[in-house]
């Protein structure tokens, strides 16, 4: 199987967060973003961060990780746009599929995107990590959907995919809520 490259997608707003969350200090002192593309890096070596055009300081800082950036022109539209975006840069025929992350999400353990990495490398069309029975991030996409994603817009992101295949998807029981906590406040 082709490797499958992973997705961070931090293109956007943060509308309800009241200011650019991605750069939200945890507890010991590191963007949120970058905890967020570290972890995804360290299980999925091959990814790109989607960011907004305008983010040369983030650009900067993931740079020096080693992290490939991707800027998304129409990010403001929703995440639908950013997501197609990073698999648009990635859809060279490379990859063996797609497992997207969330920069608002930096707390998935490794073993949770292991997990889903595991159930698509076991021929899983779209994989995706329960918790306590809730579904959670990151999904995986096998490289079947490539037309699919690279159609994706608005804010709705892969939800769409997942609703008009249920059959294809494969959940993958962890014990991990990182994997259903996004920063959507300061607090």
């Amino acid at each position: 199987m082709r490797e499958v490259t992973g997705l961070l997608l931090a293109a956007g707003r943060s509308r309800r967060f009241g200011s650019d969350k991605r750069w939200h200090r945890l507890a010991d002192g590191t963007p949120m973003v970058l905890q967020a593309a570290r972890r995804l890096a360290a299980a999925c070596p091959r990814m790109v961060v989607v960011v907004r055009p305008e983010d040369e300081e983030l650009v900067a800082l993931l740079s020096t990780e080693g992290l490939r950036c991707v800027a998304c022109v129409q990010a403001a539209a929703g995440m639908g746009h950013s997501l197609a975006a990073g698999v648009a840069a990635t859809a060279d025929g490379a990859a063996g599929g797609w497992l997207v992350a969330l920069a608002d999400m930096p707390f998935i353990a490794p073993a949770s995107y292991t997990a889903v990495l595991s159930a698509l490398a076991q021929g899983a069309c779209i994989a995706r990590p329960t918790f306590e029975g809730q579904m959670g991030h990151p999904v995986g996409f096998a490289a079947d959907y490539r037309a699919a994603l690279l159609a994706l817009r608005g804010d709705e992101g892969g939800k769409a995919i997942i609703s008009g295949d249920p059959a294809a998807l494969v959940t993958c029981a962890v014990n991990d809520p990182g994997v259903l906590n996004d920063v959507d406040q300061p607090g």
